[in-house]
């Protein structure tokens, strides 16, 4: 019994032997293998994480505030403003161009990614202080960016500056107004001297206005204050007066119409608002839509598009509009051409 106990003790003793024997030869972890496992963790961790999301700031440069301008900015917000990564910082220069002048080059200096401007003159503005940068500009609102000195060609832009267009369909607002004034003769037009797009505009214009029987009768101002005197001098010269996409002219309307309307002279708008606001009628440009095409373009360009190669567009689906209100003070008869023309009346 002694003896057979005897064996067991020391067959226990020699199992117990080779087990630490064989957990002494497995080699203890180095201090690099140490320090490895935890970043090795660290980095398949970091490469199942999804990446940070790129965001952009977009300085928005308006000129100033009028009803067609408003609307552009409406169109791009509409569609810039559902895209997270997006954030605006809209400006408004008091269609000043000192004022527009420095509001870009504050958009530089924060290095925005890109600025967008609306009107002309906020173009030119922006462009100039992006000039050195590779800060890319988008407009809207320009009715001739080849004249505005902000293109090479509205097919290929060649500069850091590409955008849309609100040309107007001079055919088809002479067209109109023939048909609701089938016996005037004088056309007449009040436009700023200094805004590149109505100078462009008024070349169109006298080229155009023979076709459809009519001499054209300009004013030029130059500032807000020139307008009461000017439009009151225009008004003794003509039968009807038609608005370009001036700036000056658009913003300050109510004095143009005031004086239109004491002398018992229909002035045709460039735009539904326009009309709304008393104009007799227009073949409107849709400018809620001119923002939206400049939106998703903006959108190109963030995407890795070339603003320089990116060709100009144009929204060219213009509609006659009509104030009943003003046709009937006029005591005009509705064409039966434009039986089907959007109506509108006079908002207060």
């Amino acid at each position: 019994m002694n003896r057979t106990y005897k064996t067991v003790v020391a067959l226990m003793l020699t199992f117990l032997l080779s087990l630490f024997a064989f957990a002494g030869c497995a080699a203890p972890a180095t201090a690099a293998e140490a320090t490895q496992a935890p970043e090795a963790a660290a980095t398949a961790e970091a490469a199942e994480a999804p990446a940070a999301q790129e965001t952009f700031t977009i300085g928005v440069l308006q000129f100033g505030s009028h009803p067609s301008l408003d609307n552009c900015y409406a169109g791009i917000e509409e569609v810039l403003g559902a895209d997270s990564r997006i954030t605006l910082d809209l400006q408004i220069g008091n269609f000043d161009t000192p004022t527009c002048d420095t509001i870009a080059k504050n958009f530089v200096a924060k290095n925005y990614d890109m600025i967008i401007a609306i009107a002309t003159p906020a173009a030119t503005s922006a462009l100039a202080a992006a000039a050195n940068t590779q800060i890319p500009v988008v407009f809207t609102a320009v009715s001739d960016p080849v004249a505005a000195g902000l293109v090479d060609s509205l097919e290929v832009p060649g500069s850091n500056c590409t955008g849309t267009s609100d040309i107007l369909d001079f055919s088809a607002q002479l067209e109109l107004i023939r048909a609701l004034q089938p016996d005037a003769v004088n056309l007449g037009v009040l436009y700023t001297t200094s805004e590149a797009n109505s100078v462009s505009q008024l070349k169109q214009l006298n080229e155009l206005a023979p076709e459809y029987g009519f001499t054209v009768v300009s004013q030029g101002v130059q500032t807000a204050a020139d307008i009461p005197q000017a439009a009151a001098t225009l008004c003794s010269q003509v039968d009807a007066i038609t608005n370009f996409t001036d700036n000056n002219v658009v913003n300050n309307l109510g004095i143009l119409l005031e004086q239109a309307n004491a002398a018992g002279v229909p002035v045709y708008g460039s735009e539904d608002t326009q009309v709304s606001a008393g104009c007799l009628a227009s073949v409107s440009l849709d400018y809620v839509a001119l923002g939206r095409v400049t939106g998703q373009m903006v959108l190109d360009v963030l995407g890795g598009a070339d603003a320089s190669a990116m060709a100009v567009k144009t929204i060219t689906d213009a509609v006659p509009v009509i104030n009943t209100d003003v046709l009937a003070a006029f005591g005009f008869t509705l064409p039966d051409a434009y039986q089907n023309a959007t109506m509108l009346t006079t908002e207060e």
